[in-house]
């Protein structure tokens, strides 16, 4: 009996073992290559501007709010001055802050404390961002908008955002720089090193004028970096009024070098008995008013290159009058319309006679 209780154990034994020992002498099977599918898709560098949300540095009138552990004299909000320098009770020099972060100007408020207080624990935050005041896009724009910028942004960009311009611009972007460059980037192409028109308005404030067109065509010196509280204006169309003897009498907007011929051709052209001879613009005196001037255009000679096209104004009205009844091609028509007439009154009057 104890025999065969032997034997049993000992055969349980090598059952129990031998999954293991197989599992020992079968080779190591090394994994299989990754493929390309099983690959983590690529992803963007830390550091890359649009994937990164950076901290605005610090400027003149931003306002932060400092906490420090156990010691609630040094609590509160302090401004920043004008010249960039935060002051904290019990540090004796004001902390230069303009052009650095948050993080970075912790780091020297908790290097100062120490020198009269052990490990003091420092909570510094923005509680209020006057120094980088938004962009304003508006004007000829889908979506007329302010932009908190984290990063730089360029015109084109910021114009996308604003989903696109719309028919009525003029051709022209307007940018007016409200501030100066607070904390210029390495690298960074200032707007004003760009290849823009400068003008200035009528409170002597200057501004740069890009056009739509090259920014369309990817001029890279026709899409700034727009800098914090610059004002975007796409300039509106003023508008042109073509009326008479022409396809479609309408008003259109005055896009850059707009001309008489264009404009004509955007109402459908003038009809057969036009008078093109003598195409009436009126125009706006200077020195403002509603007083006009009256320009007598020879249209037929700016088809035919004999005189030079007339580049229109703002607010021009353009009339094309009709020829008279026995000018030009009128003529010929009035005498078929004569003929034409006389046969069919005669044809309507004439009585009518039965032959059997």
């Amino acid at each position: 009996m104890k025999t065969t209780k032997a034997l049993f154990l000992i055969v349980f034994l090598s059952l129990l073992v031998a999954p293991f020992v197989r599992a020992q002498q079968q080779p190591q099977q090394t994994p299989a290559p990754a493929t390309a599918a099983d690959a983590p898709l690529p992803t963007l560098a830390p550091g890359n501007p649009l994937t990164e949300r950076r901290e605005h540095p610090l400027g003149p009138g931003d306002v932060v709010e400092l906490r420090v552990f156990g010691e609630p004299q040094l609590d509160g909000s302090y401004d920043i001055d004008s010249d960039g320098n935060l002051s904290v009770p019990f540090i004796e020099q004001p902390i230069r802050v303009q052009c650095r972060t948050v993080k970075e100007v912790r780091k020297e408020v908790v290097a100062e404390l120490s020198k009269f207080l052990r490990k003091p624990q420092v909570y510094l935050r923005v509680k209020e961002l006057h120094s980088r005041p938004p962009a304003v896009v508006y004007g000829a724009v889908r979506s007329p908008a302010k932009f908190d910028m984290h990063r730089p942004v360029r015109l084109l960009e910021l114009l996308s955002n604003s989903h696109g311009v719309t028919e009525q611009n003029n051709g022209t972007i307007q940018i007016t720089h409200t501030l100066s460059q607070l904390c210029p980037e390495a690298g960074e192409v200032l707007p004003q090193a760009d290849a823009g028109d400068t003008a200035t308005d009528d409170l002597g404030i200057p501004y740069t004028i890009y056009k739509v067109s090259d920014l369309k065509a990817g001029m890279r010196e026709a899409n700034p970096y727009i800098r914090p509280g610059d004002i975007v204006y796409v300039a509106e169309a003023s508008p042109i009024y073509v009326t008479g003897s022409v396809l479609s009498p309408q008003g259109i907007y005055l896009r850059e070098q707009l001309t008489l011929t264009t404009a004509l051709a955007m109402v459908g052209g003038v009809r057969p008995e036009a008078k093109t001879s003598a195409v009436k613009i009126y125009r706006l005196k200077s020195g403002g008013g509603t007083a006009r001037e009256t320009i007598i255009a020879d249209f037929k000679a700016i088809k035919t290159q004999k005189i030079s096209d007339i580049v229109l104004q703002p607010y021009d009205v353009i009339e094309v009058p009709e020829a008279g009844a026995l000018e030009g091609k009128n003529l010929l028509r009035t005498l078929t319309g004569m003929v034409t007439g006389g046969a069919q009154s005669l044809i309507t009057n004439a009585p009518l006679r039965v032959i059997y």
